[in-house]
């Protein structure tokens, strides 16, 4: 499959970001901790520039927690913070928190000096589209400020939006970039819902998905799906097995096979599979 995704309000979301950037003091890069390489947007490191930002890996309850350790030790091997978040329980935000006004707190004491006693931090989260930007700033406010939904492309605008008297955050709309070097990172961007199902050939996506977990996770998707084994066995056997065990039949008997790959899907975004990761950081910097 060769995925590509990248309408139109995207470029002009890239336009607007890099204009705003001037107005904010530190960035929040957030990126989905099921997969930290492939959500991360190669446009944000051009537009942020040496902006000081902070990484929050989003979607961590759904992770498998041994790879959200070798994450961390990847990225602080490369001189990054990191900070696990769930946008959903708030799990996170208050060290997030944190680590703004420590990275921030220069430019705000220089601003105290200057006479402005009561200068909120501002910073803007960005991220791809479906990582649970409008959530995150939802909970990290304390209100519903952001409009939330499952699916990409829900926030269509830039909004400021007040955390507490030192913190306010710009919410912006998820973008992509115009073209993915690599297939896989276009693959794990369809799997995790970044990408919008209507462009894609369900029942192949959710196949090529049966296939990467029977290589990284074959036992959780053999308990989901009741399974004998999965050795040997394509994508497509692995989910026409699957719709048999759920039933997912029309009339003759065959399989409906859009029916169970819709269900496949959203019973991994939804965590129901298990805790998952999909990109495993590379062995020899863990090593390092």
């Amino acid at each position: 499959m060769n995925i590509q995704w990248f309408p139109g309000h995207m470029a002009k979301t890239r336009r607007i970001m890099a204009e705003n950037l001037k107005l904010v003091d530190v960035a929040i890069e957030l990126l989905d901790a099921r997969i930290p390489i492939s959500s991360r947007n190669p446009d944000i490191d051009t537009l942020l520039k040496n902006k000081p930002r902070v990484i929050a890996l989003n979607k961590s309850d759904l992770s498998d927690p041994a790879r959200n350790e070798e994450w961390k030790d990847y990225f602080a091997g490369k001189g990054i913070s990191v900070v696990f978040t769930n946008a959903i329980t708030g799990m996170g935000l208050g060290e997030l928190k944190s680590k703004l006004r420590e990275l921030t707190r220069n430019k705000l004491e220089s601003a105290q000096a200057r006479g402005r006693l009561h200068r909120p931090v501002k910073t803007m989260v960005v991220g791809i589209p479906n990582v649970g930007k409008s959530a995150f700033i939802n909970k990290i406010a304390g209100k519903a400020s952001a409009v939330t939904g499952d699916r990409p492309g829900i926030t269509r605008t830039q909004q400021w939006v007040r955390v507490n008297p030192e913190i306010i955050l710009m919410d912006t709309p998820g973008i992509l970039w115009p073209k993915f070097e690599d297939r896989n990172t276009g693959l794990n961007l369809a799997f995790t819902g970044a990408i919008k199902d209507e462009i894609m050939d369900t029942a192949e996506l959710a196949a090529k998905l049966m296939e990467v977990l029977a290589d990284t996770y074959p036992e959780k998707i053999m308990e989901r799906y009741k399974l004998e084994s999965v050795e040997g066995k394509t994508g497509f056997h692995l989910l026409e097995e699957a719709g048999r065990r759920r039933g997912c039949l029309v009339s003759g008997g065959e399989v409906d096979l859009n029916r169970i790959a819709v269900i496949v899907l959203d019973e991994f975004r939804g965590g129901k599979i298990g805790k998952i990761t999909l990109e495993f950081p590379p062995r020899e910097d863990i090593e390092k």
